[in-house]
């Protein structure tokens, strides 16, 4: 996976990005509060010897160079604290105050500096000055010769004692800002972590990928779907409608040496939209003025008679055990040359019935009557009901919802296709989240349909009069293939 591909991981998870950046400034701003604020108090001693002409010079810098390290370890030693605390009542044992002093110096230079870090400001400061007045007296009578002469290196102090006004700990900007690029950094990990678990199926290119057949549309979700699944009247200028009719287009020309006739609408599991697929498309094909029959294969729970608003008492099961004919249950629906055969009874052996001689010379006599045949078949992870139906029609077309089914289970459904050699035409990822710069340009050329009862132009009229006549015409042809 290339930087964009993390990147499309952390903006998909942008809610664990948030999460632990609010987490994180949380527990930098709790720390901020509850931490005690500390002062320092420093000086600075310079440390020097008596030296005659240049080279002396040279050789005493190398020389208190290397004194000054012994100094440091010297500001920091039991001795000093103990007579610090014995010159001043501080509060604190040897042992705290030495656990305060901090030294540093400068490569190169013979600068020492000492500082003391306390919660109490006068404190700090006051101990600072009565460390500086006894390491001074400290090191002159330890450097002082046993004859009693002048000791060859002086201390002089050239900066402070002086004390922080602010306090040097908590510091609230930087523990804030510190926070939040921990925060950020852990919650893009944890999103990028996330995202690279996370095996259901996200994307059309990963879906075309598993199924290893051609990416025949990406229907966007649609909010008002739930309550209104089919592409007509408002819906039909929406972006789900739009995405169907692309569908209807790559469907007729998947392969155009051998175009598919007879397609069953499948899914690896229920719920993922494959009967409101099935109905769109047919609806689609139908108002590009194909032919077409639709069929509700689903014997176990059929829902093409309830979205359409058709009556399902009598259907395919019917017609499959000898009870009616097949021109007797089809009915029209709208305005369009479409064509519907409801499940009818639900069966108590399915599998047997769609996989039975009877299901198999109706598809033949069917498929001489309309252009198109849409069966809305079961989920193929469910039931072999779909398969069943599957083997007998030209193609399958396999939906498949964004973000809800996993890749093993896609997978699960394409093998079950191909180990029966059912020809996979292609795959549609329902209910798909559409950039809004596709969703802009959509708008910039959506057709606005004219509202209810406004005058319909007189070619339209004819139209809608040839289609209702096309209907009739060819309900009386399943009528007469029938008997």
């Amino acid at each position: 996976m290339n930087l964009f591909g993390y990147l499309r991981l952390v903006r998909r998870h942008w809610w664990i990005v948030l999460v632990a950046v609010m987490l994180a400034l949380g527990s930098a701003a709790l720390v901020t509060v509850r931490t005690v604020p500390r002062y320092q108090a420093s000086v600075t001693f310079f440390v020097t010897t008596p030296s005659q002409g240049v080279t002396d010079a040279y050789q005493g810098s190398l020389f208190l160079q290397q004194r000054v390290k012994s100094y440091g370890d010297l500001l920091t030693s039991d001795r000093l604290a103990q007579s610090v605390v014995a010159e001043t009542p501080l509060g604190l044992t040897a042992d705290q105050l030495r656990g305060r002093i901090s030294t540093a110096t400068t490569t190169g230079t013979v600068l020492l500096e000492a500082t003391v870090t306390d919660t109490d400001q006068n404190r700090a400061l006051k101990t600072t000055e009565t460390l500086a007045t006894k390491f001074t007296e400290l090191v002159q009578k330890v450097e002082t010769p046993p004859d009693g002469n002048a000791p060859p290196i002086k201390i002089e102090l050239v900066s402070g004692p002086r004390v922080t006004a602010d306090p040097v700990t908590p510091q609230p900007t930087r523990n804030l800002v510190l926070g939040g690029l921990i925060g950020l950094l852990l919650g893009a990990g944890l999103a990028v972590l996330r995202g690279l678990a996370d095996v259901r199926m996200r994307d059309g290119a990963a879906l075309q990928r598993v199924t290893g057949s051609p990416l025949l549309g990406e229907v966007p979700f649609d909010a008002s779907a739930k309550s209104a699944p089919l592409i007509v009247g408002e819906a039909a200028g929406s972006p789900r409608a739009e995405a169907v009719r692309k569908l209807r287009t790559n469907l007729r020309f998947v392969d155009v040496h051998e175009p598919a006739r007879v397609i069953a609408v499948t899914s690896a599991l229920q719920g993922e939209g494959k009967t409101t697929m099935a109905c769109n498309t047919a609806i689609a094909l139908a108002e590009a003025g194909w032919r077409v029959l639709l069929i509700d294969a689903d014997l176990r729970r059929p829902k093409v008679a309830d979205y359409l608003g058709l009556d399902d008492g009598v259907g395919l099961t019917d017609v499959l055990v000898g009870d009616v004919q097949v021109g007797d249950v089809v009915q029209p629906w709208g305005e369009k040359s479409l064509l519907v055969l409801p499940s009818g009874a639900t069966p108590p052996n399915p599998s047997e019935l769609l996989g039975s001689k009877s299901m198999a010379d109706l598809l033949v006599a069917l498929r001489d009557s309309a252009d198109i045949v849409v069966i809305d078949t079961a989920p193929l992870l469910a039931v072999t009901d779909g398969v069943v139906v599957a083997v007998q029609a030209d193609g399958a077309l396999l939906v498949t919802q964004q973000g809800r089914t996993s890749r093993s289970q896609v997978a699960a459904a394409a093998n079950a296709l191909s180990s029966v050699s059912v020809r996979l035409l292609g795959c549609v990822l329902n209910m798909a989240r559409v950039a809004k710069e596709d969703a802009y340009q959509y708008e910039a050329y959506r057709v606005v349909v004219p509202p209810a009862g406004a005058s319909v132009p007189a070619d339209r009229v004819g139209t809608h009069r040839g289609a209702r006549a096309d209907v009739g015409d060819r309900t009386q042809e399943l009528t007469r293939l029938s008997r």
